[in-house]
């Protein structure tokens, strides 16, 4: 075999290789597509769902009406846990923006020693199972009588979202240009105004998008909330869940539909804030 014949071998076979990619590329496409639709396609039921009579749950609808979301929006049963859904979903996302930016920007920008530890302490509500942290959090929370209030369970959402919010501000934090900063160090500047002055307003789109999606892991929390709350102050989830397992309303269907609406629309703002990294030309 001559060497010219050994340099065409290796050309021929990623000719082969480019061929057989873009033929099956389609069939890969469509197997995604297949995943996709088993995915959501449950999901989305729910909406047409909604829109049907009050005294049945089914699919298709025999008749279109808003008679569900006019029972959804006008009993008290109803109306309460989503008053308090939405009280300790957006205390959680403030208090959790307070804490998590300055921390998120701190483990992004300094080394000091015990910062792994520090961050794998932060980041542990993502890797222990929910119901290990929600047990732990009642079993506290009961010697300090906050079990059943408000505050105790705004409390335990803000450390359970506190590290999903940090994962998106660190994002933004990476992409930021240290240069930046410290020119403004060298200007005379504290570090407490680069901090306000430079970091924030470049970090406005990732602490939007982290508060996002802070709320709608709060306003969906279902575990926590069912070993923290009482009948006081029920949250959205947890009589849904109650809904399902005493007596099976079709106005479920109707809260569905809005949760799955919601995060649908919040999952794409967050992905449209997103920053995007700079093209190289």
């Amino acid at each position: 075999m001559t060497p010219s014949t050994q340099m065409a071998l290796p050309k021929r076979s990623s000719v082969v290789v480019d061929r057989l990619a873009r033929r099956y590329a389609g069939l890969g496409n469509v197997a995604a597509f297949a995943v996709y639709a088993f995915i959501l396609v449950p999901t989305l039921i729910v909406i047409p769902i909604s829109f049907g009579g009050s005294g049945e749950m089914s699919f298709p609808p025999r008749v279109w009406t808003f008679e569900l979301y006019r029972q959804l929006f006008s009993a008290s049963s109803w109306v309460g846990p989503i008053l308090q859904s939405i009280r300790v979903a957006g205390l959680t996302m403030v208090i959790s923006v307070v804490l998590g930016v300055p921390a998120s920007y701190g483990l992004v920008r300094f080394d000091f020693p015990g910062k792994r530890l520090v961050m794998l302490l932060m980041m542990s509500p993502i890797l222990v199972p929910v119901i290990v942290v929600a047990l732990g959090l009642y079993l506290y929370l009961s010697r300090l009588h906050l079990v059943g209030t408000t505050a105790g369970l705004v409390a335990s959402h803000v450390a359970y979202v506190t590290p999903f919010m940090m994962m998106t501000v660190m994002a933004g934090v990476k992409k930021l240009d240290p240069a930046l900063e410290f020119a403004t160090t060298i200007m005379g500047a504290k570090r407490g105004t680069v901090f306000l002055k430079v970091v924030m307003p470049q970090l406005g789109p990732s602490i939007f998008a982290g508060a996002l999606f802070a709320f709608l892991v709060s306003f969906d929390e279902v575990v926590l909330a069912w070993f923290l709350t009482s009948p006081a102050t029920t949250t959205l989830p947890v009589k849904m869940y109650s809904s399902i397992q005493w007596d099976i309303s079709p106005v479920i269907a109707a809260v569905s539909a809005l949760l799955t609406v919601l995060s649908l629309v919040f999952c794409c703002l967050s992905a449209f804030l997103q920053p995007r990294a700079p093209q190289s030309h």
